[in-house]
């Protein structure tokens, strides 16, 4: 898809700080993790927020290249134990927002849909929906509309943690993410109309779980005003 977003002080898209954690709001076009065929990474920033400890900070969950949005951080190998089993077992909430083509008729519903990959190259990640695959289920519901340009703004919550499964579930729903060329039919150069708003992490058992929210991106925000986003 599109080249990555050049990614400015790290420190400024600090969306969440404890000892235990971070969540920064990851840029559209950056991936996390190096792959095989190199280029910039988020990881290449993240000794910027070590705030005093030893080592930097590690991703404790994925999140697309291509999607923008809330990321936890575990600043210690502990914390990321904890935060990895979190995550593992379904107790983080996590809530997306997202620009699709076409749409529900309805205002609310959820997707059962098993994945499995296309491919048994362990380096695709491209994925497909497989009666034999495994479960997966997306709550989803819808938040404005764009009739003119036949559009909807969806939020989306994965009770399971697939991968690629938003983009597959409304994919095979029949409404497609805007700008997604794998699932859909964006442009190879487009951007991704799918971005991790909210984060709610019970981290800490005697306290209310954290709570992280990402501002809409810009290259999402003309879309999500013709379709009632007041900012």
């Amino acid at each position: 898809m599109s080249a990555p977003t050049p990614m400015p002080d790290i420190g400024a898209r600090l969306l969440y700080r404890d000892a235990l954690l971070l969540v920064i709001d990851k840029p559209a076009g950056l991936p996390v993790h190096p792959g095989p065929k190199g280029g910039p990474t988020l990881t290449d920033h993240l000794e910027a927020l070590r705030f005093g400890l030893p080592r930097r900070p590690e991703a404790a969950h994925r999140l697309d290249r291509d999607t923008s949005g809330c990321l936890a951080l575990g600043r210690h190998a502990k914390a990321l134990a904890r935060l990895g089993k979190l995550f593992a077992g379904s107790s983080v909430e996590k809530t997306y927002w997202a620009v699709v083509e076409g749409g529900p008729e309805a205002d609310s519903g959820e997707i059962d849909l098993p994945l499995a990959r296309r491919s048994p190259d362990p380096r695709s990640w491209w994925m497909k929906a497989d009666p034999a695959g495994d479960p997966a289920l997306t709550h989803w519901r819808v938040l404005g509309r764009d009739r003119a340009a036949g559009r909807t703004w969806l939020e989306l919550r994965p009770v399971t943690g697939r991968t690629h499964q938003l983009r597959v579930h409304c994919a095979e729903s029949g409404w497609p993410i805007l700008g997604d060329p794998i699932y859909g039919p964006g442009p190879r150069d487009g951007v991704l109309h799918l971005h991790a708003w909210a984060l709610s992490i019970p981290l800490y058992p005697k306290r209310d779980p954290v709570r992280a929210e990402a501002p809409a991106p810009g290259h999402m925000r003309a879309a999500l005003g013709a379709c009632g986003w007041s900012g």
